[in-house]
Order: C-alpha cells, then sequence, then structure tokens
C-alpha cells in the first residue's frame, strides 16, 4: 500500500498520519494536541482544543511518532512526549470502551453471562457477541456470533468486560443494534490495532451453534 501519496477512498472525514503520511478517515486516527507546556497529550475523543496531530491507530505507527518525535515537526514546535505516552493512550481508549459499553447496559443494550447472551443470541434480538480474550475456549465455543459482519469481539480481557457490566468478570457479553453499539465498534477497533492485536470483530463462522447438539 502506498504511503503520503495514496487515500482511502471515504466520504467520512480524514486527516493524514503524522508517522505514515497515509490520509485516512479520523475513525481510524487517534488525535493528539500540545498542552500549554508542550506536552504531547492524547485527545482520544477530538475534542481539546488546539491543532490536532493525527496519528494511525495502529501500535507501529505510535511507535514511530513517539521514537521520531513526529509531533514536533508536524506542530512545528517542540513537543514534549512524557514517559509512558503509548501506554497512557491504550488506557484512554480502554476507558472509553469500557465507559461506551456500560452506557449501552444501562440503556438496555447490552447483556452479560452465559444464559442470558444465549437466550438474546437465540432470539436475534443482538449483533454482537463479546467474549472475554482470557475465557474458557471450550465454553466460549459453545456459542456463535450473530451473522454479518463485525459480530464479533474478543480484544477485553475478563476483568476489562466486568468493569462495564459492574462485576469483577465477565466472560460473555452481548450488543442489541444501537448507535451506542456502532460507536463501541469503532472503538474497539482502534483499541485493539493500538494493542497490536487483530480487531477479531467479523463473525467466527467456525464456533458451535448456541444450543449445542
Amino acid at each position: 500500500m502506498g504511503r503520503a501519496g495514496r487515500k482511502i477512498k471515504t466520504n467520512e472525514t480524514e486527516r493524514r498520519c503524522i508517522a505514515s503520511g497515509l490520509v485516512q478517515p479520523c475513525t481510524g486516527l487517534i488525535r493528539f494536541v500540545l498542552a500549554p507546556d508542550g506536552t504531547v497529550t492524547p485527545d482520544i475523543s477530538a475534542r481539546l482544543p488546539g491543532r490536532g496531530l493525527w496519528v494511525s491507530a495502529r501500535r507501529e505507527d505510535l511507535e514511530l511518532a513517539i521514537k521520531k518525535n513526529a509531533f514536533s515537526r508536524a506542530a512545528k514546535a517542540q513537543a514534549k512526549i512524557p514517559d509512558g505516552l503509548l501506554d497512557l493512550t491504550e488506557a484512554l481508549l480502554l476507558k472509553k470502551v469500557i465507559d461506551l459499553i456500560s452506557m449501552a447496559r444501562k440503556g438496555g443494550i447490552a447483556y452479560c453471562g452465559f444464559d442470558k447472551v444465549r437466550s438474546a443470541l437465540m432470539s436475534g434480538g443482538v449483533v454482537v457477541l463479546l467474549q472475554a480474550q482470557d475465557g474458557s475456549e471450550p465454553q466460549k465455543r459453545k456459542l456463535r456470533p450473530p451473522s454479518g459482519k463485525n459480530s464479533y469481539i474478543s480484544c477485553l480481557k475478563a476483568a476489562e468486560l466486568g468493569l462495564a457490566f459492574g462485576r469483577e468478570h465477565v466472560i460473555h457479553a452481548a450488543l442489541a443494534p444501537g448507535g451506542l453499539t456502532k460507536k463501541i465498534r469503532s472503538e474497539v477497533a482502534r483499541l485493539s490495532a493500538v494493542r497490536g492485536e487483530d480487531a477479531k470483530t467479523e463473525a467466527n463462522t467456525a464456533g458451535e451453534p448456541a444450543v449445542k447438539g
């Protein structure tokens, strides 16, 4: 794939990654700004004042931007890169995902627990299956995601899913259709890319039926 000279065709707002030079939709980028003292600050929701410095939500591009201090060049000013900037960015993305799932739960479109999720899948009332990355594989294979694209998410750990549902651990969860579900999918894709993982949001066609046997 080309870099500075190539663009991904889309109707979405686009920005150029300061690390790779690739122009792409903002949904696949992370915005940074310089604080008054010049410190590079992640702006996960793209709302902070100041000139936006956009980096692709890929771990390798973030690492390159930090290593080369591409922020200074893009801002045409001295940028101070704080220790642990990549970890901070990942933590903020994770918090946003957890907060969105929590909002979906409060709005009645997110469910957790094997039995509830199985029932929701059987009724056809959900569009996304979430399963903890560190959950039991034999147990997870007892459920199959809904048909369609972006219907499976497995980049979160059980404790992280638990935070979204007010529990210590959650292995199985599901999302019904809605604007929040669309947003969750988008933010999960960014988080997964920053973690250096595949998004794993496609339907798992190798899974077993919701009701085994």
